[in-house]
């Protein structure tokens, strides 16, 4: 048994899938001696379809985003026609019998080690971009890689060092009934892609690779924050029974969809989704959401095989509205930058924290053209159309992450007034959309009195709030104590930013993961927090404790941990409490 950081609730047991950064195990991926020259041509096949993609891709960047931008591919070009590299690779595959994408890793690692002795900027560029050179490189192998998964029985686990963004959209839809990682705390974006999908999770298992291989029979408790390997046919049966009562408890609140979010003592509550796409639109449908309180765009341009135009984002932004609940969408401008990157943006130079650098707005500032495209972008697709008849009316709002001052919140509606003018200009359709402001920093939340005057709403990020307060890498598992959402210093600056907004009576919601925490859910509450947005998959959950608080409990809650002093007391008195008045939420209420 290995402990972790329980990060999504549950019990689930099935095959390990051990995956890499770039979803190979070097270990298990040789080859017999006659398959030699047919992995030659396939890996000198894919590096001819990547020089033609990354020379594709320098010619669109630089008319959309600019020289600078697209300057990243002819680097990506560089890599790919590097003899050393080349011939690095190669060898691996004729002397050593790797298959094409161990030695790509093996390529990746072997450049890492090399970082790790120096401390040359110039070096640490050149890993990102051997980085992306490689991720290409293995989507042109991905037959090989998918092999061994599609011949594993049963639910898949996937055990990994992290999950980063981009791994999970090469993902897909691929199965998976649990999430393991090294790295990773509650908001690190495993957990978050666990919650979404309702699946247990663990992360921060130190050495869990070195102890599993794919195959494994492995045991994970999102609960407790245990994973174990192979276990005894006593303990799988013991497991067996705790994850029936999880898949049990799962099935009876995804019935409570068609229930309205409504407090005990009947007051209303607006439960939005977070989403990424259509299919997570359609899912909030699914799980009785009333709208969408965040579609993240940056997976757009993550999944985009180069650089999406206002058409294409339109287009997009169109269909997302019309598979959303109610038509009603808040739209996040790209939130690019900290573990969410693309090629042709945020690779400027090295940062040493990209989390707290040049990313999201900082970025869009960079390319006004850019981001203008987007912003004309989301404001026609606000623009009515046939289909808004009715009560079937589309609600769009923009939303601007990592806001830090009030000048900022000044130039993006400078930014959004332009936008209007040319579209006037221009004589295209565009609607009117409210304009909202994220609030992840926390030099924004001890001025948030200055800056509401300045926005028509308020999204709050408890994920970056909280690691930015703690100063605490929300990845980093020795560090991940601190970034907990029920930590007092965490709950005292949510009590005053939910009552400065409350008072001026701007809507405030909260679209961290802490929204999808039963034992925060009380707390928040208390606030006079009101709207939330949380994973589809969790909003069956927010519903049934709301059902079980009333507000001056959850208010009398608020008060008793607000005079505790440690997490761990407002933790296990929250717990307790909510066991109390809904016993039925044992197998969902994490530690």
């Amino acid at each position: 048994m290995y402990k972790g950081i329980a990060v999504s609730p549950g019990v689930s047991i099935g095959t390990a899938y051990c995956i890499h950064e770039v979803f190979v195990d070097p270990g298990r991926q040789l080859l017999e001696a006659q398959e030699v020259p047919a992995e030659l041509a396939r890996f000198e096949n894919a590096r001819k379809k990547s020089i033609a993609d990354v020379r594709g891709l320098q010619k669109k960047v630089a008319t959309q985003v600019g020289q600078d931008a697209a300057a990243i591919f002819a680097v990506h070009e560089s890599i790919l026609q590097d003899p050393a590299l080349v011939g690095k690779v190669r060898g691996w595959i004729t002397e050593q019998k790797m298959s094409a994408s161990a030695a790509l890793a093996k390529l990746l690692e072997f450049y890492r080690k090399l970082l790790e002795k120096s401390g040359d900027d110039y070096l640490q560029e050149r890993i990102a971009d051997i980085r992306d050179v490689v991720e290409r490189l293995t989507s042109y192998l991905s037959t090989a890689l998918n092999k061994e998964s599609k011949s594993l029985s049963g639910p898949v686990i996937v055990v990994a060092d992290e999950l980063l963004p981009s791994q999970v959209v090469m993902l897909g839809n691929r199965p998976v009934n649990g999430i393991v990682t090294q790295a990773g705390s509650q908001t690190s974006h495993a957990a978050i892609v666990a919650r979404s999908r309702g699946i247990p999770a663990v992360s921060g298992v130190n050495g869990i690779l070195a102890h599993t291989k794919t195959g494994d029979t492995i045991v994970v408790d999102g609960r407790e924050g245990h994973v174990i390997i192979n276990p005894d046919a006593e303990m799988l049966a013991a497991f067996r029974k705790l994850e029936r009562e999880f898949v049990n408890l799962r099935d009876q609140l995804a019935h409570n969809h068609d229930q309205p979010a409504i407090t005990a003592d009947g007051h209303e509550l607006e439960l939005l989704a977070n989403i990424n796409g259509v299919s997570d639109a359609q899912a909030a449908i699914a799980m009785g959401a009333s709208g969408v309180g965040l579609y993240r765009t940056e997976y757009l341009y993550m999944i985009h095989p180069s650089v999406p135009s206002e058409e294409e984002q339109l287009a997009n932004y169109r269909d997302v509205i019309a598979a959303s609940p109610n038509k009603c969408v808040t739209i996040r401008t790209l939130d690019i930058g900290g573990d969410k990157t693309v090629p042709f943006l945020g690779r400027g130079h090295y940062e040493a924290n990209p989390f707290m650098g040049w990313r999201s707005i900082r970025l869009s500032f960079e390319y006004p053209e850019f981001f203008l495209s987007q912003i004309r972008a989301i404001l026609r697709a606000a623009a009515p159309d046939h289909t808004d008849t009715g009560n079937s009316r589309r609600n769009v709002k923009m939303l601007f992450p990592m806001v830090t001052t009030l000048e900022e919140l000044r130039r993006l509606k400078a930014m959004v007034l332009r936008a209007q003018r040319r579209l006037e200009v221009e004589g295209l359709a565009f609607g009117q959309v409210d304009f909202g402001m994220m609030l992840e920093v926390p030099a924004a939340a001890v001025m948030i009195e200055n800056m509401l005057p300045a926005v028509d709403f308020v999204s709050i990020g408890s994920n970056d709030l909280v690691q930015y307060l703690m100063a605490a890498d929300r990845d980093n598992p020795k560090v991940s104590h601190l970034c907990q959402p029920l930590s007092p210093a965490v709950l005292r600056v949510l009590h005053s930013v939910v009552q400065a907004c409350n008072r001026h009576g701007k809507p405030v919601t909260l679209c961290g993961e802490m929204a999808g925490l039963p034992q925060a859910l009380a707390v928040l509450l208390g606030m006079g927090l009101r709207r939330f947005s949380v994973s589809p998959a969790v909003v069956p959950t927010v519903k049934e404790v709301a059902h079980h608080l009333t507000i001056p409990h959850a208010t009398d809650l608020l008060h008793r941990a607000l005079k505790l002093k440690t997490t761990k007391q407002i933790q296990s008195m929250l717990k307790a409490q909510l066991l109390a008045i809904a016993p039925n939420l044992g197998p969902i209420l994490m530690q």
